[in-house]
């Protein structure tokens, strides 16, 4: 269900696939396993397709611990998981990254992570420790699902663009949002459980009879969404895109000031930070791993302050560690979330399909 495309990742980055480096060596820089022990010299990431990193990042993690790492690329982060449950016991790698707040439930449920506590985990806010207790997964990125707005657009109609979930159903933004399915994005779905996090369970279905009844537009996916639809992003002016708001991430005005050509001193497009879902993603040591060793490794690293710096330009994500040190497009051209939604995995794993269901009836139909 979830997709995890983001403006770099989906639009403007290309997919990586399959990335390989050289490497010799265990965890403790001697030779591991028998014979020319190569098997035990690789460690393989299985991820959504949207993983990235640096290439002189991913050797530096060569460098202190001697093993190669294999990124396998699995489609999005549902597909990719789906595949893990299936192979439970026997997986295809030895770690396991992308499974968000949306999906985690799922996967501890079906028991596919070995529990290990990585180095580094007090630098670490408790909050999206999730699985504290148990340490199944360690947390590595948090994102912020919000509306963005087309700044153009409201400066020529003298209009404030909407900050709240409220705003969206005032008559002033009627037929101007565009979001995407929630049985097939990650935006999507995100944005609906931000509406579920603001007005209850018993409460936003009102708020999308609403929604709906103000002409909001619903797409497949993200990529339509904000590359054909929306009128402030670089696809949508190519596309003449009709509607100035769109559900993507509080990280693509950044994107846009970094891909432009040139660039602009300001970001064209704005957040509404009081419509922000947060997504927090993880990663875990699957069990049955081939080189649990260089898992362990990998997972003390992915947390590390170097894998850590170097996320927010490749991945679009805001990292988890304490002394990361966001690059100055975030801090200049991005917006601060002060405030973001959230719903228990819990609460989400017994209720999403439901959910799902009762907003396809409403919406779609």
């Amino acid at each position: 269900m979830r997709s995890t495309k983001r403006l770099a990742a989906g639009a403007i980055a290309a997919a990586l696939g399959v990335t390989t480096l050289a490497a010799c060596g265990g965890s403790d820089g001697k030779k591991s396993g028998s014979g020319d022990g190569s098997a035990d010299k690789t460690v393989t990431l299985v991820s959504h397709d949207s993983f990235a990193a640096s290439d002189p990042v991913l050797k530096a993690f060569t460098a202190q611990t001697g093993y190669t790492v294999k990124v396998l690329k699995s489609g999005d982060a549902g597909a990719a998981l789906n595949q893990e449950i299936l192979t439970k016991g026997s997986p295809r790698g030895d770690v396991f990254f992308g499974v968000d707040n949306t999906l985690l439930s799922r996967a501890l449920d079906n028991g596919i992570f070995t529990p290990y506590e990585a180095k580094g985990l007090d630098r670490v806010p408790a909050e999206v420790q999730l699985d504290q207790a148990k340490h199944r997964v360690t947390p590595i990125d948090t994102g912020d699902i919000c509306v963005n707005y087309d700044k153009k657009y409201f400066a020529d109609k003298k209009l404030s663009p909407p900050q709240s979930f409220a705003d969206l159903i005032k008559p002033e933004y009627k037929d101007l949002l565009v979001t995407e399915n929630v049985a097939t994005s990650s935006p999507g779905l995100g944005f609906l459980l931000g509406s579920v996090a603001t007005y209850g369970d018993g409460g936003w279905q009102d708020y999308w009879k609403k929604l709906k009844s103000n002409g909001v537009k619903v797409v497949d996916g993200w990529e339509q969404a904000y590359n054909t639809d929306f009128s402030g992003s670089a696809g949508g002016k190519k596309a003449k895109g009709d509607r100035p708001l769109v559900v993507s991430y509080a990280s693509s005005p950044p994107a846009e000031v970094i891909y432009a050509d040139p660039k602009p001193t300001e970001a064209p497009t704005g957040v509404a930070t009081g419509t922000c879902f947060r997504q927090t993603e993880f990663a875990g040591l699957l069990k049955g791993a081939k080189n649990e060793a260089g898992g362990k490794a990998l997972l003390d690293f992915l947390i590390s302050k170097k894998f850590q710096d170097d996320m927010p330009l490749n991945m679009f994500v805001d990292p988890v560690a304490k002394d990361a040190v966001l690059p100055p497009e975030f801090t200049t051209f991005g917006a601060k979330i002060t405030h973001s939604t959230t719903v228990a995995p819990d609460t989400i794993a017994k209720n999403r399909d439901q959910w799902v269901k009762t907003w396809s009836s409403l919406v779609l139909k």
